[in-house]
C-alpha cells in the first residue's frame, strides 16, 4: 500500500507523532487523534491538506463515537493504528497505576479497536495495526497491569485476525510489539536495556506495518530475547529479577 487514508490515535507526541510524519511523507491522508489535540496542531499547519484532527481520549465512553465520526471526515479509512497506551514499573503495586493501566490498555484499546473493526466489516474492509509491546511475552513482575494488558492486546488481535478470515472480512490485522524505546513513555529514560532511538523505531514500524505483516517484534535483539523468555519454564521465570 503505497499511500492512502490512515487514522493515528494517539500521534500527540513520541511514536505516534514519529510514525504520522513518515505517512505525511509518503502521501498519506492523515486523521490524527489525542487527549491533548493543541499539539497536533502544528502537524496540521505543516500539512494542511493532509491532516484532520480530532480530540479523542480513549477512556472517554464517547470514544468509539468520536472516532468514528473522524472515520466519516476522512471519507473512510484504509489503516487504523492504535498507538495510545501508557505503562509503568509498579513494584508497590499502587492501584491507581494498575488499574489506570487496564483501562487504557485494555478498556480504551478494546473501545477503539472494535469500533474500527466494525465500520471497516460494514464497508470494504482496511487494514487495524497496534503498537503492544514484548511485554505480553510472559507476566514481568516490575509492571503487572502493563504487561498482562500488553498479553491481552495480542490475544485480541490474534483473535479479531481468525474472526476476520472465519467471516471472510477484507480485514488485515497487524500486532507490532516493540521493545524499549525512547519515548516520553519512558519519563526521563534511566538506564534501560538495549533502549532503542525513536525514528529507527518508527522507520521500522512504517516498514512492516505497510507491509501487512501479522506480528512484528522491534528489533532483533529484542527477537532473539523473547524467543528465549517464551521458552522459559514458569518455575524458573518467576525466580528471575527482570526489571
Amino acid at each position: 500500500m503505497e499511500s492512502g487514508r490512515a487514522i493515528i490515535m494517539g500521534a500527540s507526541s513520541g511514536m505516534g507523532f514519529r510514525i504520522a510524519e513518515l505517512l505525511l511523507e509518503k502521501g498519506w491522508k492523515l486523521g490524527v487523534a489525542a487527549r491533548r489535540e493543541e499539539l497536533l496542531q502544528p502537524m496540521k499547519n505543516t500539512f494542511p491538506n493532509q491532516v484532520i484532527t480530532a480530540r479523542i481520549d480513549v477512556n472517554d465512553v464517547e470514544a468509539d463515537k468520536q472516532l468514528l465520526q473522524l472515520t466519516e471526515q476522512m471519507g473512510g479509512v484504509d489503516l487504523y493504528l492504535h498507538v495510545s497506551g501508557i505503562g509503568k514499573q509498579n513494584m508497590e503495586l499502587q492501584p491507581e497505576i494498575e488499574l489506570g493501566t487496564v483501562e487504557t490498555n485494555g478498556l480504551g484499546f478494546t473501545r477503539c479497536i472494535t469500533a474500527i473493526y466494525n465500520y471497516m466489516a460494514s464497508h470494504e474492509g482496511g487494514q487495524i495495526a497496534a503498537i503492544s509491546s514484548i511485554a505480553g511475552t510472559k507476566g514481568l513482575g516490575a509492571a503487572p497491569s502493563y504487561s498482562a494488558t500488553k498479553a491481552f492486546q495480542n490475544t485480541y488481535l490474534e483473535a479479531l485476525e481468525q474472526q476476520a478470515h472465519m467471516r471472510h472480512l477484507n480485514i488485515h490485522i497487524t500486532d507490532i510489539r516493540p521493545g524499549f524505546v525512547a519515548t516520553p513513555l519512558l519519563g526521563e529514560q534511566p538506564n534501560y536495556p538495549m533502549l532503542m532511538d525513536t525514528n529507527a523505531a518508527a522507520s521500522e514500524i512504517v516498514r512492516y506495518v505497510l507491509r501487512k505483516s501479522h506480528v512484528h517484534v522491534l528489533d532483533w535483539r529484542y527477537r532473539i530475547l523473547t524467543f528465549f523468555w517464551s521458552l522459559c519454564p514458569r518455575c524458573l521465570w518467576r525466580r528471575l529479577p527482570i526489571r
